[in-house]
């Protein structure tokens, strides 16, 4: 029979064969995926399980912690509203009898306003808020409350009972926000997988336009208390002063003139001592900057004294490039003029290097000089000021 065509539909039996280990080869890398989909699938599945137990434990955790938190400020808040009651039931009942002599204090503050005046005219870095100012500071700011305190009658009274009510009421509103913040989070502390009344929030996984940070909101709370103490201790405080005002306020102010009377002494003595170093560095300056030109001096000479060798070495190079047919040799004479042009050469440049050194050391030290005769100028000024025009004046304290 005729055989042509046949050819052309057959495959060859390596063909046959390497198509059957190429299906092998597949189904054994296709079964190898699998299984190691189903291993890190069930990995996957157990580490998932761990990580979503562990978060919800440690959500569980922090919202124990949370109540507790909640709890140590309903108990300062408790604590700060049962001072107030107390205490403001206290000064309804007090009375307020005070009249007070105003003159005794004008002339203390024309002092101090006159020392901070006077102050205020120190030059340069010496215009600091030092200790001396900080007293009197202090000490202005004594005397108008001392000033303030003598004016003030029954009406004073009232106004600090309404304080003490409303920072009462802001403790009491804030309470009652942490009640209902505590109940919440106590809810949500007691939800499990197996809860019942759990369901999806799509949208809850979010923050709060309005929401307060941990920091912020224990400051609110911090803040509340810290206003309501005060108010307390205004209250407190005015009570104590009704009867002893008098006695009380004079002891104050003496004393506080007291601290700013030697606070000018020690400032009068450190000044002193900063000028007496001042003067000390100017000196050894002075002294530095006379040496520095001196060795200015002595290194321009250096330099002038390397001119002559430097003309001996190259002239004798130059007269032996005359030497005629092979006497123009390197010979060790030729090795070493160029090597004393060379040695010349640098410490010429070395000699500049520290003669501009040296240079801007000057300039450094003449400025430094400048520095300190004005600063010197400044501490005498400070000290004029502090020792004649204020300490002066303070003698006439009454």
């Amino acid at each position: 029979l005729p055989t042509t065509g046949f050819r052309t539909a057959k495959y060859t039996p390596e063909e046959w064969h390497q198509n059957n280990y190429t299906k092998f080869y597949q189904s054994f890398s296709d079964r190898d995926n699998a299984e190691r989909i189903q291993h890190e699938s069930k990995k996957l599945a157990n580490e998932t399980l761990a990580i979503t137990n562990r978060t919800q434990a440690d959500v569980t955790k922090k919202l124990g912690e949370r109540i507790h938190d909640i709890n140590f400020w309903k108990f300062e808040l408790q604590r700060e509203i049962d001072d107030l009651i107390a205490e403001t039931e206290l000064l309804f009942q007090q009375k307020v009898r005070l009249e007070k002599a105003l003159d005794a204090t004008e002339i203390p503050m024309q002092i101090a306003t006159d020392n901070l005046e006077c102050r205020f005219r120190r030059q340069g870095p010496d215009l600091v808020k030092d200790n001396v100012e900080i007293q009197l500071l202090r000490e202005v700011d004594l005397l108008k409350s001392v000033q303030d305190l003598l004016k003030r009658t029954i009406e004073q009274t009232m106004n600090q009972i309404r304080m003490n009510r409303d920072a009462k009421q802001n403790l009491e509103l804030d309470w009652s926000d942490k009640l209902d913040a505590h109940n919440i989070d106590d809810k949500c502390g007691r939800l499990n997988n197996q809860s019942t009344d759990i369901q999806y929030y799509p949208n809850s996984a979010k923050f709060e336009d309005n929401s307060s940070t941990p920091e912020s909101w224990a400051q609110f709370t911090h803040d509340n208390i810290v206003r309501a103490e005060r108010e307390r201790m205004a209250s407190i405080n005015l009570r104590s002063l009704i009867d002893n005002v008098l006695h009380d306020t004079s002891d104050d102010l003496r004393e506080q003139c007291n601290s700013v009377n030697e606070a000018f002494a020690k400032r009068v003595e450190e000044m002193n001592d900063a000028k007496t170093k001042l003067e000390n560095h100017l000196q050894k300056v002075l002294i530095e900057i006379g040496n520095q030109e001196r060795n200015i001096s002595m290194l321009k000479q250096a330099i002038n004294d390397k001119e002559a060798p430097m003309q001996v070495s190259q002239t004798r190079l130059n007269h032996r490039t005359y030497r005629p047919s092979v006497e123009l040799c390197r010979d060790p004479v030729q090795y070493r003029l160029v090597s004393e042009v060379g040695e010349i050469t640098e410490s010429i440049e070395k000699l500049r290097y520290r003669l501009a050194e040296a240079e801007r050391s000057l300039h450094e030290l003449e400025d430094t000089r400048m520095a300190l005769e004005k600063e010197i100028a400044v501490k005498t000024n400070s000290l004029f000021i502090d020792r004649e025009k204020c300490m002066t004046v303070r003698t006439r304290y009454p």
